[in-house]
């Protein structure tokens, strides 16, 4: 039976990718402006369901 998954080595380009800090700064900033999102819409709604 041939091999499905077969092992490969790490490329020589590897020094070129950004490393897990860079990654991880860009997942908190995306989750801090998806919550001020969510935050800002619920006021707004909340608002105008007082001002109507």
């Amino acid at each position: 039976m041939p091999d499905i998954f077969k092992p490969v080595g790490p490329s020589s380009d590897d020094d070129k990718k950004p490393g897990l800090g860079p990654k991880l700064l860009w997942f908190v900033i995306l989750a801090v402006a998806g919550v001020a999102c969510v935050a800002g819409t619920a006021y707004l709604m909340r608002a105008l369901l007082f001002i109507g």
